[in-house]
């Protein structure tokens, strides 16, 4: 039986081992994980059955699938750690922001790498990730793109480059959303809506605006034709829309997602 282990168990090594416990595409006896805190690793190993190891070393020279599923910023530290132990046919698939592929095998050597970009969502089993793969990799696609589609939707693309466009929409979009919530529930409060009441309108809006949305697209509607829709010839939402249109909302969008982008860009240098 394929075995798969996590150097770190933080939240999305969480989400995937949650994940792919459900979809069963590992056995808990066959899933790994490392952390530094013992404490993490006790509840990890409690709550889903999941193996503990004592080191990253250890837990690198025995899975098939290695996940690095730590901050960028330990990333050198931990690649240090695994080098000669990581066998040749190991997959190694990294989650970790900014840091290219070149970088790993620059110290791992001649592996399949697979780069995902997961997003927050994955954690209610929700998310979006974008995968890419070095030429080793490419072969073992199927396998990693099966434990990110047990916690959401996956894309596949063809060069690590659009990783950072991947990163401005998805990875980060999450947090665009948020902030239009927040927005538009200050701003049903300052029309005298409770604040509870704001909350449960605005939550519930963006559940049914996003699901009808994703039916929509299973017809061949865009959310273009769906916003249409909505859109009365001299009613409110027209009005609406016409002040956002005024405040150029797309302009800023576009240019908010390309900030984004290249901030991306910089921190993978």
């Amino acid at each position: 039986m394929e075995t798969i282990g996590f150097i770190g168990g933080g939240n999305m090594a969480q989400a995937l081992i949650k994940g792919i416990i459900k979809a069963k595409v590992y056995k808990s006896g066959n899933i790994f994980v490392s952390d530094i805190k013992p404490e993490r690793l006790a509840y990890l190993s409690k709550e889903y059955g999941i193996q503990m190891v004592g080191d990253n070393k250890a837990l690198a020279g025995k899975v098939d699938t290695l996940v690095l599923s730590v901050k960028p910023q330990t990333m050198a530290a931990v690649l240090g750690e695994i080098k000669d132990a990581v066998r040749t046919k190991t997959l190694i698939i990294s989650i970790a922001a900014g840091k290219r592929i070149a970088a790993i095998a620059g110290v791992l050597g001649d592996a399949a790498i697979v780069r995902v970009m997961p997003n927050t969502p994955a954690l209610i089993g929700e998310g979006a990730s974008a995968l890419f793969a070095n030429e080793k990799g490419k072969s073992m696609l199927d396998k990693a793109k099966s434990i990110f589609s047990a916690v959401g939707k996956t894309v596949i693309v063809d060069s690590e480059d659009l990783i950072d466009a991947v990163t401005a929409v998805s990875g980060s979009g999450p947090a665009y959303y948020f902030l239009l919530m927040e927005e538009m529930i200050k701003a049903a409060v300052k029309l005298g809506l409770s604040e509870n009441a704001a909350k449960e309108l605005v939550l519930q809006t963006a559940r049914g605006a996003a699901l009808l949305a994703i039916e929509g697209d299973k017809n061949g509607e865009s959310p273009a034709v769906l916003r249409q829709k909505v859109t009365s010839p001299g009613g409110t939402t027209e009005a609406a829309l016409k002040v956002l249109a005024d405040g150029k909302l797309g302009i800023l969008l576009a240019n908010a997602i390309e900030k984004a982008c290249e901030r991306s860009r910089e921190l993978s240098k």
